[in-house]
């Protein structure tokens, strides 16, 4: 097979080995972007060893430094580094278009039944099986990102300066900044809406969010409620409850308000409102985090930035604990699961799946 030809079979072999594991993660990954990047660290470093743990990790801590979604932007992130920028496009498209597709279809039973699908039942059996992944993923990865005392520290100071009410950027920053600054010290020591008007919308505020899902609500409330009344608060509880029980990527908020306001057409243009940027960060920062690594003051920062990230996921983790065990019917799924997944080594994918037949099968409170 000549030289060419054989460059180009191993390029597509990425990207459809990039598109089946994102369109499977955007079909299953429910519990929003702390159980997203669990999954991503089983797929991409236990199963596949794509990255190293500490190559996800930078990837990681590279997500939190620029605005939008930060699950869908490791996703992106991702594939840019197994297969360029057509590996970029490919795994952000496949892990948000089922998510979007499955968003688009609850719009369409709300605007004609008035109400939301029943997903009470496979949420009462999902959300404690998302907390045994979580507390896997927090485990591997703090055993590579907290390599030092001085890391482990500065972790359990972010963990309680964000439970006390700090921001994540201050969070986040204050990590990355301590950690370089030692690492200095040591050195010198040793409606009726326009489809414009929607997309522009959702760019602006998929260009400049930080921080979680909640942060998208005060946005959204803000900006569509409030300044131009394009919404209900009702509509738009509505929508960021679909956006956080359907699996992908809590973003596709923005497909159902989209859809709401302008069918088919609205709910494409939101989608690629919201996500656009995520693809243009990425792009432009990707290359960026290999220099940044081979810097002792740059890497430091990065080991700042990735202590701090642990440190903002185990405490999500914790605050989701209230929502997810429930009852001794969730406790027991949390257990096992969690037993299934350090012991045994059983996919996360097939424990999520399990712990929705679960839900459906089982007496409780779903």
């Amino acid at each position: 097979m000549p030289r060419g030809r054989r460059i180009l079979s191993r390029v597509t072999d990425e990207l459809w080995a990039l598109a089946k594991l994102f369109l499977k993660l955007g079909t299953t990954a429910f519990g929003g972007p702390a159980a997203h990047i669990a999954l991503m660290e089983d797929e991409v470093v236990r199963k596949r060893a794509w990255l190293t743990r500490e190559e996800f990790l930078d990837l990681l801590g590279a997500t939190n430094l620029i605005p939008g979604p930060n699950s869908t932007e490791l996703a992106i992130h991702i594939g840019h580094r197994r297969a360029g920028f057509p590996g970029l496009v490919v795994a952000g498209v496949s892990f948000i278009l089922p998510a979007a597709l499955i968003v688009t279809a609850c719009a369409w039973a709300y605007v004609r039944a008035g109400e939301l699908p029943a997903v009470a039942r496979v949420l009462y059996g999902v959300k404690p099986v998302v907390i045994a992944v979580v507390v896997q993923a927090l485990w591997r990865l703090g055993k590579t990102a907290l390599h030092s005392l001085e890391l482990a520290l500065l972790a359990a100071a972010a963990v309680a300066a964000y439970a006390l009410g700090a921001g994540e950027l201050a969070v986040l920053g204050g990590g990355a900044l301590a950690a370089a600054l030692a690492r200095v010290t040591r050195a010198r020591l040793l409606g009726a809406v326009g489809l414009w008007p929607l997309f522009g919308f959702f760019a602006k505020v998929g260009s400049v969010l930080f921080g979680s899902g909640y942060v998208l609500i005060a946005f959204l409330r803000e900006g569509l409620v409030h300044e131009r009344g394009w919404l209900t608060e009702s509509q738009l509880l509505d929508a960021v409850a679909v956006g956080q029980v359907t699996p992908g990527p809590v973003f596709t908020t923005a497909t159902f308000v989209g859809y709401l306001l302008g069918g088919g057409a609205g709910a494409a243009v939101a989608t690629l409102g919201i996500f656009l940027p995520a693809f243009v960060f990425v792009a432009a920062s990707g290359p960026l985090l290999p220099r940044l690594r081979r810097s002792p003051t740059a890497g430091a920062f990065l080991d700042g930035l990735n202590a701090a990230s642990l440190a903002l996921m185990a405490v999500v983790t914790v605050r989701l604990l209230p929502a997810a065990i429930v009852d001794w019917t969730t406790l027991a799924l949390c257990v096992a699961s969690a037993l299934a997944l350090l012991a045994f080594g059983w996919s996360s994918t097939v424990l999520v799946v399990a712990g929705a037949l679960c839900g459906l099968l089982l007496p409780g409170r779903g």
